[in-house]
């Protein structure tokens, strides 16, 4: 049986309006009864508040379905460390994941600096964090992205960040979100599927291919993004195949690739 994974800007929606196709494509997903986890980098906000700015959208996913870098992240630390403490530099959406599994946070000796995405970064805390890593606190990021959409252009994002407390620490972090497998294995897990059944869906070659490839799915590349066949030729890897939008994908949704790879066994 297959299932989906499917990131979540630029695939679903772009800039705060959903992609034309994407509604049609969630409901034939739901219609035929098949799995799916949507993925996003963004830590910010949880689970629950995605869902709820999706519905505003028209885009009807619980928030069982929705696995950000955060809550990832808390996944992999849980199974990791067990219950430990931790000093975040972050939103609500990596605070609440930390303390779901159980964990302090702090600014005390903490047993890790735990950085994800915020509009707030401060010196103080970059501070702070930066003397934790001297002092022996382990380094982990939620997502390597260098760069966030912004008003004016682009922001700089968690990965532009974590640069600099490796500059002043030397230490470079664990990132956990994509591209790394371990995000989309935990997806995986959650909806009980495996990679060879399951498709990854995704906008930008660096993450959303690169994080299917390694986690041995086959993966669709949509044009409703950032990546171009500019982009594409720029990368020694390929998506498995590209299409215009998931609009493409309503009709073929058991059999995405035309080759009856996914073919129920009778």
């Amino acid at each position: 049986m297959i299932s989906y994974l499917t990131d979540m800007d630029g695939v679903l929606h772009r800039e705060g309006d959903v992609i034309p196709g994407a509604k049609e494509f969630i409901g034939a997903l739901r219609r035929e009864d098949i799995e799916f986890m949507v993925l996003t980098n963004n830590s910010m906000q949880t689970p629950r508040d995605l869902s709820a700015k999706l519905q505003r959208m028209g885009l009807d996913i619980e928030p069982e379905r929705i696995w950000t870098s955060a809550t990832a992240t808390a996944k992999f630390l849980s199974q990791q460390a067990g219950e430990a403490s931790a000093y975040v530099i972050g939103e609500a959406g990596l605070t609440t994941a930390l303390h779901e599994i159980g964990w302090i946070l702090t600014d005390a000796d903490s047993d890790f600096v735990v950085l994800g995405e915020t509009r707030t970064y401060s010196f103080e805390a970059l501070t702070t964090a930066s003397n934790l890593i001297r002092n022996g606190s382990r380094f982990i990021a939620t997502n390597p992205d260098l760069t966030g959409p912004g008003p004016a252009g682009v922001v700089p994002a968690t990965g532009s960040v974590a640069a600099m407390i490796t500059a002043v620490t030397g230490m470079e972090p664990y990132y956990v979100g994509k591209p790394n497998p371990v995000m989309m294995r935990s997806a995986l897990n959650n909806i009980g599927a495996h990679s060879e059944n399951t498709v990854m869906i995704g906008d930008r070659m660096d993450t959303d291919v690169k994080a299917g490839l390694e986690a041995g799915l086959r993966t669709i590349l949509v044009r409703t993004g950032i990546s171009d066949d500019a982009e594409i030729s720029r990368y020694p890897f390929r998506p498995t195949s590209v299409v215009e939008s998931v609009a493409d994908l309503v009709e073929h949704i058991r059999d995405p690739f035309g080759d009856g790879f996914y073919a129920d066994e009778e």
